[in-house]
């Protein structure tokens, strides 16, 4: 059984082996690029009102007693954007110049940036990350919700659409990338 369990940033940051694993197996990057990820997450655990969601598996399979240690499978984390962050200052210019300041400041303003949402390949596909994604954002005093994906037709971008997210910006390239990423919305409270 698949559990969701809220962790700060202490034991956020004790457990990034583990995330930095979840990571690399549902994303695959060079693996150049893992350390500096390790950074930047260990770094948003530092942001003003962060929130982290680990996935848990409980049981090994029906019938058979729980795991002495439950198994992370799956972690979502996000935060209150706010000016000074990379993330949010790049896309709240990159918005304002296609969109104009007060639709940039009324999707950013008071946004939760959902920087994080991996699950383990071996659990993809059986709701889970769906399920994170209600879970950190239920009760959240933001305004919107905001996040980057890749720009393709992933399951991913599949997900973020049936949860109400909206193409905020397409094609969008981060200074210093090469991919193209959407950044995508939705006002909360999701239903």
């Amino acid at each position: 059984m698949i559990e969701f369990r809220g962790a700060g940033p202490a034991e956020f940051t004790e457990r990034l082996e583990t995330v930095i694993g979840i990571y690399t197996a549902a994303m695959n990057p060079p693996a150049e690029q893992i350390s500096g990820r390790k950074a930047i997450m260990r770094n948003h655990g530092t942001y003003p009102h962060f929130q982290c969601y680990f996935a848990e598996l409980r049981e090994s399979s029906p019938g058979s007693p729980a795991l002495e240690t439950p198994r992370i499978v799956g972690f979502a984390y996000g935060f209150r954007g706010t000016p000074g962050q990379w993330w949010h200052d790049v896309v709240l210019r990159a918005l304002t110049e296609r969109s104009g300041r007060e639709a940039a400041n009324a999707w950013l303003g008071h946004a939760f940036e959902l920087a994080e949402i991996h699950v383990h390949p071996d659990y993809q596909g059986k709701g889970i990350g769906r399920a994170m994604i209600r879970t950190l954002c239920a009760g959240r005093r933001e305004r919107s919700a905001v996040l980057s994906t890749h720009d393709q037709p992933t399951a991913a971008r599949h997900l973020y659409g049936a949860l109400g997210f909206q193409d905020l910006l397409t094609s969008f390239v981060f200074p210093g990338g090469h991919e193209e990423y959407a950044i995508v919305g939705r006002p909360l409270p999701l239903p």
